[in-house]
């Protein structure tokens, strides 16, 4: 059916890919159907549903555990999921928005903020990530509308070009710190709420937050994080990177190719 085209090219403009590498993300409109969101995004709500693992109440969280539900490599876990993940549509967006021939699969993730769900405080992601390039980035893709008091995602634009606080982990410190430096040096502050079928992608490296889901309706976004085909691992610098060495990039050795059975490729441009 074309309304569940996941495949399907969509076409960027030029001043699409250059605003991307200028500010270091992009809000793309009615990347996805909402057909396509529909279908897909039932399967990811019982997938949430059936491996979440954090059951405490909110009074008893920590900043970063009310911030969202995280479920990782759902593609793993259901064929459908699996369908979402491995599309073409979003890979092929991203591998253009970079400037590379293809891209692998680094991990999926859920990220459900639940109603009454807390801020994600400022950070980048690649503090995380053992890679060697800053071509990677996540594609943000909310299950539905998603208006400002919900928590959509927001940037500073730019940042992703901005060394301070690449050492800081997602947490109340991470969100004074960046917040104060990010006003220093007055990167744009960019909080545009999301229609269904938008999809923003951002790179590793670009500082980017959430407020808090205010609703009594939990905001639902899938994300998934591409590289570089041709990604290397890097040396990890802090334990997550570890952590994630071992969790996302099994069996791979430092300076490498990321080519193991858990990042597949999942868009090549044709010869």
């Amino acid at each position: 059916m074309a309304s569940l085209d996941i495949d399907s090219r969509y076409p960027l403009a030029g001043d699409v890919v250059e605003y991307f590498r200028a500010n270091g993300f992009v809000h793309l409109k009615n990347a996805l159907s909402p057909e396509a969101l529909a279908h897909y995004g039932d399967e990811i709500t019982r997938q949430v549903i059936d491996l979440n693992t954090l059951h405490i109440p909110m009074s008893e969280r920590t900043t970063y555990q009310k911030a969202f539900l995280q479920i990782m490599n759902l593609w793993r876990h259901s064929d459908l999921a699996r369908e979402f993940v491995f599309g073409k549509r979003l890979a092929r967006i991203a591998a253009e928005l970079m400037g590379v021939k293809g891209v692998r699969l680094y991990h999926d993730q859920a990220l459900y903020k639940e109603a009454g769900g807390g801020f994600t405080p400022w950070h980048a992601d690649q503090y995380y990530w053992p890679v060697s390039s800053p071509n990677i980035c996540t594609a943000w893709i909310p299950l539905q509308e998603t208006p400002g008091n919900m928590g959509p995602l927001s940037y500073a634009a730019g940042s992703h070009r901005f060394p301070y606080g690449r050492d800081k982990a997602i947490s109340d410190e991470s969100e004074a710190v960046i917040q104060q430096a990010l006003e220093s040096r007055h990167f744009p502050y960019i909080d545009d709420p999301f229609d269904l079928g938008d999809v923003s992608f951002h790179y590793g490296w670009t500082f980017h937050r959430a407020d808090g889901n205010v609703t009594d309706r939990p905001r639902r976004v899938m994300t998934i994080i591409y590289m570089d085909a041709e990604m290397r691992l890097q040396a990890p610098v802090n334990q997550n990177q570890q952590n994630d060495w071992d969790t996302w990039c099994p069996g791979v050795s430092i300076g490498e190719a990321i080519d193991s059975p858990l990042n597949p490729v999942l868009y090549s441009a044709p010869a």
